[in-house]
Formats: C-alpha cells, sequence, structure tokens
C-alpha cells in the first residue's frame, strides 16, 4: 500500500540528512525527491540515508521538482538566506504543507514578510523547530504540569555543546556558521527562546550579555540571556560553543538543565537522563531516560515531522506554524536590542 503523503526536501546539507532520515522511515510518508544546486551532494545524500535503488528524482532547481512530483509536503532544510525565496515558490503549489527548518528566513523582517505572504495564502507553513520534541522536555514539560516541583521559579540551561574551538570550528558540518553576523542566539539559542515558551509561556522582558571568543568566526558565541516573567519565574540561558560538557554525545543535549521549584529540583544531564531531588532531600531518582538515539537530539526531526503528518492525516493540533513562530524572532530581536544598550527590554507589547 502507497503511504498517503509524498514529501521533497530542498537542501542537503549536513542537517537536511536527518530530515531525508526521518522521511524516509515514517510509514505515513513516501521520500520522493531531493533538489539542491550540487545535484552530486543531493545524490551521496540520498545514497547514504536510503536504501539501495530508492526511486527518489534528484534535481538542481526546487521549482522543477515541485511542479515534476506535486508533493503533500514540501520540507525546506536549505540556509536561512534561501527560505524566503524558496517558500515563495511552495507556495504557488497545492502542497498541504511546507515545512521550513529554522531560524526562519534571515532576518525578523523577511519572516514577517514570508508570514503576511503565507497568511495571503491560507497554506500552513510550520517552522521545524525540534527542540520543543526532543522527548526530554516534553516529559519536563509533563512533570510540571503534574507539580512534581511544585511551584515552578525557574528554568536554567548550561549549552556546551563543544564544537566552537579554532580556525576550523564548523567548516566540517555546516561552514556557513563561521560566516553569520548573528550566531549564537539566531542559530543556536533561537531553540532555548521556544523551548521556554513551551515549557513556562511568554516572557515580558528579557536581556542578554553576548560575547564573541572565537576569532575565526563573525558572530556571537557565547553569552548570559535572562527570561524576566511577569509573575517572578525567571528562564536563564547559559550558552558557550566553546565549552564541552560530560556526555558521550555532547550534541545529544547540547548542555545540561535544571528546573527548580518550591517542592524540589528536576536535573536533565548531557546523556538525557532526567532526575529528581525533593526539597531537604539528598539523593537524586531518576525519573526519565532511555532516550532513542536514533537521529538528532532524541530523535526529535522524526517526531516534529511525525506531527506534521498527523495533523494533516489525524487531525491533531499543529504546534509552530510560521505566525505563532514569529514571536520566537521577535524575542531573539529583543536580545539582540538588549545585548546592543546593556539594559533589560520589554517584548511584552512587541
Amino acid at each position: 500500500m502507497t503511504p498517503p503523503l509524498k514529501v521533497v526536501t530542498v537542501g542537503a546539507g549536513y542537517f537536511a540528512g536527518f530530515h531525508v532520515d526521518g522521511w524516509l522511515r515514517n510509514p505515513d510518508v513516501a521520500f520522493a525527491g531531493l533538489a539542491d544546486l550540487d545535484t552530486g551532494k543531493a545524490a551521496r545524500l540520498l545514497a547514504e540515508k536510503a536504501a539501495p535503488g530508492h526511486p527518489a528524482r534528484i534535481e538542481a532547481d526546487a521549482a522543477a521538482l515541485f511542479d515534476s512530483l506535486r508533493p503533500d509536503i514540501i520540507d525546506i532544510a536549505a540556509p536561512p538566506p534561501a527560505h524566503l525565496g524558496l517558500i515563495r515558490q511552495a507556495l504557488d503549489t497545492n502542497a498541504r504543507a511546507i515545512v521550513c527548518q529554522k531560524p526562519f528566513c534571515g532576518s525578523l523582517a523577511e519572516a514577517q514578510k514570508a508570514v503576511r505572504l503565507i497568511r495571503d495564502s491560507g497554506k500552513l507553513v510550520v517552522v521545524h523547530e525540534n527542540f520543543r520534541f526532543q522527548p526530554w522536555y516534553r516529559a519536563i514539560r509533563d512533570e510540571i504540569a503534574a507539580g512534581r516541583v511544585g511551584e515552578l521559579y525557574q528554568i536554567g540551561f548550561r549549552m556546551r555543546p563543544g564544537d566552537g574551538q579554532g580556525r576550523d570550528a564548523y567548516l566540517s558540518r555546516q561552514p556557513y556558521f563561521q560566516k553569520m553576523p548573528r550566531f549564537l542566539i539566531h542559530e543556536t539559542a533561537v531553540h532555548w527562546i521556544d523551548t521556554f515558551r513551551f515549557l513556562m509561556g511568554e516572557p515580558d522582558a528579557v536581556f542578554a550579555d553576548l560575547r564573541r571568543l572565537n576569532p575565526a568566526i563573525a558572530g556571537e558565541d557565547a553569552g548570559l540571556l535572562l527570561f524576566r516573567y511577569a509573575d517572578g519565574r525567571r528562564a536563564v540561558l547559559d550558552g558557550n560553543r566553546l565549552v564541552d560538557h560530560a556526555a558521550a554525545n555532547t550534541r545529544f543535549t547540547m548542555g545540561e538543565c535544571l528546573v527548580e521549584g518550591s517542592a524540589g529540583v528536576m536535573a536533565l544531564d548531557g546523556d538525557g537522563t532526567l532526575t529528581f531531588r525533593p526539597r531537604g532531600g539528598h539523593d537524586w531518582q531518576r525519573i526519565g531516560g532511555g532516550y532513542p538515539t536514533t537521529g538528532f537530539g532524541g530523535d526529535s526531526v522524526y517526531a516534529l515531522q511525525k506531527h506534521v503528518g498527523d495533523h494533516l492525516l489525524r487531525g491533531t493540533p499543529i504546534e509552530n506554524d510560521a505566525e505563532a513562530y514569529l514571536r520566537n524572532l521577535e524575542i531573539e530581536e529583543a536580545l539582540y536590542d538588549s545585548a546592543a544598550a546593556g539594559r533589560v527590554v520589554e517584548v511584552a507589547s512587541r
């Protein structure tokens, strides 16, 4: 029986490999095509991820792929500067859904323009923000809702992937990282802007102190980000891409998390183990872990893709449609404004 959803992906870079792998494993999907200006790279990616003889079409031109295959889902996994143009092309097709990688366009202004086009088209565009689909964050949200930590005071994350040292930093995987004028927040910390919103709701003000430690790159690669909530809660991201943390794979969780409340503390370590220490206690009890090591970050790419397919086929609610995701970029802009001005910036009215 042919799967009900036909999917094509645009982009054959490092992270696109996780996209293609996820679609190929999805029983609701027929992966039909891959577009990249470098068709040789696309062919190598398909050969690495798919079974021999897989019939997916390879094209240099994305529009030609859309026209020839008429996909149900168009998956944009190209770098941010290409997003707006590809969204324009995808909106002119009969695709039922468009998935676009984060950071979602090259700037807030471009993202706002994309959202206006999307709104006028009436089509579904979902931003591929996969961190909220990492299984430990789904578990943490459930535990908070169930009252595990009591009244929530603060969530803190120490981001320590350890991949940012030296002149060759990022070149083997995503070389365009070196040239991004905005890096730590726009490319990476935007994950936690969304994750903190997923776990805690909307902040009313932010503060950022940013640094560039590696002179080989253009943008910032370390910083402290503070998210303030009107009810007194706080979220803190302490990010440094040059420093690592104790984990078998430092990119699995990309760091360590503490969730602190009136009844105790939850902790996430670099191997994805979730533990809890009740207030007044000395021992940590395991409450989660053993999450998938397939794919990226607890198989979060697959989970997001499944989420989109379930919405189309089974009517389940959708998360991170483009208009809702725009809020993350508004908060990102406020963080950069804060770093430039050296003061707290309100975001509630943006």
